[in-house]
């Protein structure tokens, strides 16, 4: 039997006995507040951060909040069943953790952390080029569970190739390249700390443990790291890189490649035209792009153009169960959840992350039954109507 995520509200009722009460909020939109009031200002400005005026974070969130959802009544709801199929893999539910990088700066135990908290929940965790920990021993705290790696794709075709062998060989499973950094934004919050990770060699570990960018290097990155830094920014990523480009990343990755960053159903068509096996609607939670549409408003025409050749993703603006509904009700098949569980993982480690998973599935599991469904695979355009205004 299919497990009832929505469960987890009885277990803190019951904790609830005994005086205990969760030790994070259970609205998931909170944990941004409680973040800024317990973290640095500068850790959180990165990852709360956004382009420009934070016009397009807020736009994602609006394009969320507009669209209403219908329920339906007297429809049996009793045995609900979340599991869906993703590119060939099957998932306990249609959600994974969006790549987000740099985790050390939120806690200690940065991506190991999280990525087991998804490992105990059964979701795919994404682990970013730029994360804190080398990808082996992000793969070696998961065991056999589902993980997905995020390209950032670098002006050095060696050092690419070199971690798509890597990631192969560590078990990842499905490949996700990132198209909308290929120059990084103007966000103001970092700005005006002039606080950027990477200057300080922090996410910088897949290149430091990388043989082709080492063999680009003078001395050994203990020995002069600010030089190794220098080389690490200026291959970081390729404001040169056009379509014709994909096939090497076909050439080099023989599983899914999935492409993050698309809001134009013409872009997601020359995705499929290339070989492709997905997209992620996404204008990466507002952080590239001042003044861009909202990635829910790109979604239902991605979906329109691609949706019976490519598999769609979604993320930008999930901040709970009913986003998720509403994004699967546009065309998603699934959604990347991102900022709420790096605010889990500064908070409380990786009980934090474990807790927003919880949470979000349980509120998605509820909001699906209450709304007149046993699976994600019944929810449609007609779930939902659009709000006044």
């Amino acid at each position: 039997m299919a497990r009832h995520w929505a469960d987890f509200q009885y277990e803190i009722y019951l904790n609830g006995m005994t005086g205990a009460v969760p030790r994070l909020p259970t609205d998931l939109s909170r944990l941004e507040e409680l973040t800024e009031r317990r973290l640095g200002p500068g850790p959180v400005g990165y990852v709360a951060g956004a382009a420009g005026d934070g016009s397009t974070a807020r736009a994602n969130l609006a394009a969320l909040e507009r669209r209403r959802i219908v329920p339906r009544m007297l429809r049996d709801v009793r045995e609900r069943d979340l599991s869906v199929e993703v590119l060939g893999r099957s998932l306990p539910a249609p959600v994974a953790l969006a790549p987000v990088g740099v985790l050390s700066i939120m806690h200690p135990e940065a991506e190991p952390a999280a990525a087991r908290a998804a490992a105990a929940q059964g979701v795919p965790f994404i682990l970013s080029s730029a994360s804190s920990t080398p990808m082996e021993e992000v793969a070696a705290a998961m065991g056999d569970a589902e993980r997905w790696f995020q390209l950032y794709w670098s002006k050095d075709r060696e050092v690419a190739r070199s971690f798509l062998g890597r990631a192969r060989a560590a078990g990842f499973s499905v490949l996700v390249v990132t198209l909308d950094t290929p120059l990084l934004a103007w966000r103001p919050r970092d700005l005006d700390r002039a606080y950027l990770p990477f200057l300080h060699g922090v996410g910088t570990a897949n290149y430091f443990t990388d043989p082709a960018f080492l063999a680009g290097l003078a001395k050994p990155v203990r020995e002069d790291p600010n030089a190794a830094v220098t080389h690490f920014v200026n291959l970081f990523s390729d404001p040169g890189k056009a379509w014709p480009d994909l096939a090497f990343l076909r050439e080099h990755w023989d599983g899914p490649i999935v492409l993050k960053g698309v809001l134009h159903p013409d872009d997601a068509r020359l995705a499929a035209d290339a070989g492709m096996d997905g997209v992620v609607v996404s204008n990466h939670g507002g952080r590239q792009v001042a003044g861009s549409v909202a990635a829910a408003d790109a979604l239902p025409r991605v979906a329109a153009a691609v949706g019976d050749r490519l598999t769609v993703l979604f993320d930008s603006g999930v901040r709970g169960g009913g986003d998720v509904f509403k994004a699967l009700a546009l065309g998603a098949r699934a959604v990347l959840l991102g900022r709420p569980y790096v605010y889990g993982l500064g908070l409380d480690g990786q009980p934090g992350v474990e807790h927003v998973i919880r949470c979000l599935l349980a509120e998605l599991d509820l909001t699906l039954a209450l709304s007149g469904h046993a699976t994600p695979a019944t929810v449609g355009p007609a779930d939902l109507e659009q709000a006044a205004g």
